[in-house]
């Protein structure tokens, strides 16, 4: 893996994304889902919610290290809240 430049934070999201799926895993074995509807206009899966999370805070973290010149971290913190809003009230 020496073609790419592994940092700290980069491996952290990785481990992070791969623990999540492996979690929602094992969730949706114990818990399977229903369809709801909350602030997202679309009825909802919790798969859905996860993918839209995601999708959200990686768009999130670029513009925030795009437009400030605030710490990679913080970029982190903001993705992850808004990972965590979509999860809950989505």
């Amino acid at each position: 893996m020496s073609w790419m430049a592994w940092t700290l934070p980069t491996a952290l999201f990785f481990v992070g994304i791969a623990v999540l799926l492996a979690g929602m895993t094992l969730v949706e074995m114990r818990w399977p889902c229903v369809e709801r509807k909350g602030f997202l206009p679309i009825t909802t899966t919790r798969g859905d919610r996860l993918f839209i999370g995601l999708l959200g805070s990686a768009y999130l973290h670029l513009l925030v290290i795009g437009v400030t010149d605030w710490s990679v971290w913080i970029a982190s913190l903001l993705s992850l809240l808004w990972l965590c809003a979509v999860m809950r009230w989505g």
